[in-house]
């Protein structure tokens, strides 16, 4: 049996947020031993070159130093012949308030395995061992340790659940997917279908834990019943930085990792859920929903990840637009926010999409594929060259689902697709070829349907939500976003500044030569700010021209605009009134489940 890689690792300078990393391996390669960093973290589908944050690397063998050769931009290197054990001490920066690398300082540390853990090359598939270990200068914080990897129990030293000590992976792919929070948290515990699940809640918040729970507990019941029990994880571990202002999530296998501003939470005696903490439970939701849809059902580009380079699949549509479509619908289907709330939040959705030109140019199998280079790369011409595959990936899977039930007269529905995909891939780790969806579709709901869904992913006409909403006894009416008229852009204040983050396609800004980036000074003469420009642009009427002065860059320029009126792009679902029985029959069992 391959000898286990050992590693530990202690926040050394919280202040300097500097984590110390030790990894021993006692049968090294006598070619010489290769190690390496992750570029990427699954998930996010962008290359971030962690290697950029190990501060100081060096290596020892026999009491004896090695000489370290660097390869390329995270890989390092070993003279042959050397035998062992060797160790490898090095220190990384951790200054990232983000679900996707580190982060420390005298308040909590968090860290992914991608951001700290060097791959010992030649032992991937060998146990990998870590011992977690106090903070140096806090170890009377208080400081706990939140993560779903496994204690080593039977281990000298091994750590007691939520304490520092010994913890053990299967092989270095488990190592990287188990994030870790330490810190003083709150903590929260329930079961969901026998699972454990903890919920570790760190930065100053008022959140009534109990209240999270009753809510989480339903949700998670009713995805882990989707895909049929027993749940693929033996623990689940929600690990939530509460911060100011902040938002994102990022899936593992076992856990996940939360950034949510403070007010997102719940407070003790909340009645009717706010609407930001609806978008919280639907985050938490989201990502509890890839334990599924993306750790275990997984693209074939992903099985197994290569984390040297972008690895491109054009199945992120389903992937995560799946995914964005039943985070929210499995907060209906279980009680946590009304049907009028989630008619609200669907519309949200169907407004991001129609709102960008992008929409007509880029498909969302094409979204998928250029993640790596658009979608993780936004600029300020996004919205006129991109869709983005989770919101529009979200209305195919809203349609697919409508089809199927409206076509079997209920007896079919996306759950049915979601399941054949577990039974297949995820149970059996086989990955979904580039054609495997479509392939399963037709398979369940016919020849046409599969080529239906095809042309709906690979294509760039508007969908059509309207038909399919209405056979569920659902109205979808668009709507202006404001009764003022405009010219076309999106505006941004930094400061009392007013910066253009984005001139639209088609608008009149674009025609009079107005950029992104240029900062608004005056209309017809009246300065403008960040407080008063929705009040100027209210006064006026559509087919007015205004003169609108801006700086570019620190040249003053002068435009002539016509203002017109604000554009129908913002959706209204509602209960059609006139709905048939076969409808409404359809409805209640697609928001039922």
């Amino acid at each position: 049996m391959t000898s286990p890689v050992r590693y530990t690792i202690q926040a050394i300078q919280p202040a300097a947020h500097l984590f110390e990393v030790t990894l021993s391996l006692s049968d090294p390669d006598p070619a010489g031993q290769v190690f390496s960093l992750p570029a990427w973290i699954p998930g996010s589908y962008m290359i971030r070159e962690f290697a950029k944050n190990i501060v100081s690397l060096s290596a020892r063998a026999g009491g004896k130093a090695l000489a370290v050769t660097k390869s390329d931009k995270h890989t390092w290197r070993l003279p042959a012949g050397v035998g062992g054990p060797i160790t490898l001490n090095y220190t990384v920066y951790a200054w990232d308030l983000s679900v996707r690398t580190a982060h420390l300082d005298q308040t909590h540390g968090f860290f992914n395995g991608t951001s700290v853990f060097l791959c010992a090359h030649g032992h991937e598939a060998a146990p990998q061992w870590v011992d977690i270990r106090p903070p140096k200068g806090l170890e009377d914080a208080g400081w706990r340790v939140a993560t779903s990897l496994p204690e080593a129990v039977g281990e000298r030293g091994a750590a007691e659940r939520y304490g520092f000590g010994l913890y053990r992976a299967e092989d270095y792919a488990a190592l990287i997917d188990h994030p870790v929070e330490m810190g003083s948290f709150t903590l929260a515990e329930f079961d969901a279908c026998g699972v454990p699940h903890a919920v570790a809640i760190t930065g100053r918040h008022d959140c009534d834990p109990i209240r999270l729970v009753e809510d989480l507990k339903p949700v998670c019941e009713a995805q882990i019943r989707l895909f049929g029990e027993p749940a693929p994880m033996d623990r689940y571990v929600f690990l939530v930085m509460a911060v100011g202002d902040g938002y994102g999530g990022l899936e593992h296998r076992a856990s996940t990792a939360l950034l949510c501003s403070r007010g997102d939470l719940p407070w003790a005696g909340m009645e009717t859920p706010s609407e930001a903490y609806r978008q919280f439970l639907g985050l938490c939701s989201h990502e509890y929903f890839h334990t599924w849809n993306v750790k275990r059902i997984k693209p074939a580009a992903f099985v197994p990840y290569d984390l040297t380079c972008e690895n491109y699949t054009r199945l992120l549509w389903a992937f995560e637009g799946f995914t964005s479509y039943y985070d929210d619908l499995m907060l209906v289907r279980t009680g946590r926010i009304a049907e009028k709330d989630y008619l609200t939040l669907l519309g949200k959705t169907v407004s991001q999409v129609h709102k960008g030109s992008g929409r007509k140019k880029q498909s969302v199998a094409e979204s998928s594929f250029e993640a790596w280079t658009k979608y993780y790369r936004q600029d300020e011409n996004s919205p006129n060259a991109i869709v983005s595959y989770y919101t529009k990936g979200a209305l195919v899977a809203l349609l697919l689902d409508l089809r199927l039930r409206a076509g079997s007269k209920g007896s079919r529905s996306l759950d049915d697709l979601m399941r054949a995909l577990w039974l297949r891939h995820g149970q059996t780790g086989v990955g979904v070829g580039e054609d495997g969806i479509f392939a399963l579709t037709a398979e369940i709901g016919g020849v046409e349907m599969g080529e239906w869904l095809r042309e709906l992913v690979e294509g760039t006409d508007d969908l059509p939500l309207q038909a399919w909403l209405g056979r569920v006894g659902i109205a979808l009416n668009w709507e202006a976003a404001s009764e003022a008229p405009g010219f076309g852009v999106r505006t941004g204040a930094e400061g009392d500044l007013l910066k253009l983050a984005n001139v639209y396609d088609g608008g009149s800004a674009q025609a009079a030569g107005l950029s992104a980036g240029d900062v608004l000074v005056a209309l017809d003469g009246l300065k403008v700010s960040a407080g008063n420009f929705d009040k100027l642009l209210a006064r006026r009427v559509a087919g007015d021209r205004v003169q609108v002065h801006a700086f570019r860059r620190d040249e003053l320029m002068c435009f002539d605009v016509e203002l017109l009126a604000a554009p129908k792009d913002t959706a209204k679902l509602t209960l059609a009134e006139d709905a048939s029985a076969p409808a409404v029959a359809l409805r209640e069992g697609w928001l039922k489940g």
